[in-house]
């Protein structure tokens, strides 16, 4: 099997509210929208959405042991470890256990993830 497929939809219209989920312990600040996932592999390719005054530093800085994509498509994050303003446009590929965060946010910003745990390094 392979992740999972969709036809055109637009995943940011009103209508698709619902669809976007909070991300636990958040308190509402950041939620998601899972676009793929391949159940086999775990690999998936999400958008999260960090609301205006949303910060992670409660979860410390964060790594995983796959690589995963990510691309700032709107509104800016800044990132603690990297101590460096990611704004839209902003794309990084980060390696098997890069540590990045905790995040802090002035506006509501849009990520696009794609990880890849298939390629994990333990």
């Amino acid at each position: 099997m392979s992740k999972t497929t969709a036809t055109y939809w637009n995943v940011l219209a009103a209508e698709n509210r619902n669809q976007w989920e909070p991300i636990d312990d958040t308190h509402g600040m950041l939620e998601q929208l899972t676009l793929a996932m391949d159940d086999r592999t775990g690999d998936y390719t999400r958008l999260t959405r960090f609301k205006a005054g949303a910060d992670t530093k409660a979860f410390g800085g964060k790594s995983h042991v796959y690589p995963e994509e990510i691309y700032i498509i709107s509104g800016r994050l800044y990132d603690q470890a990297f101590d460096l303003w990611l704004e839209a446009g902003h794309y990084t590929s980060r390696p098997p256990g890069e540590v990045h965060g905790p995040f802090f946010c002035e506006e509501e910003c849009l990520v696009l993830e794609v990880s890849y745990p298939s390629q994990s390094k333990r």
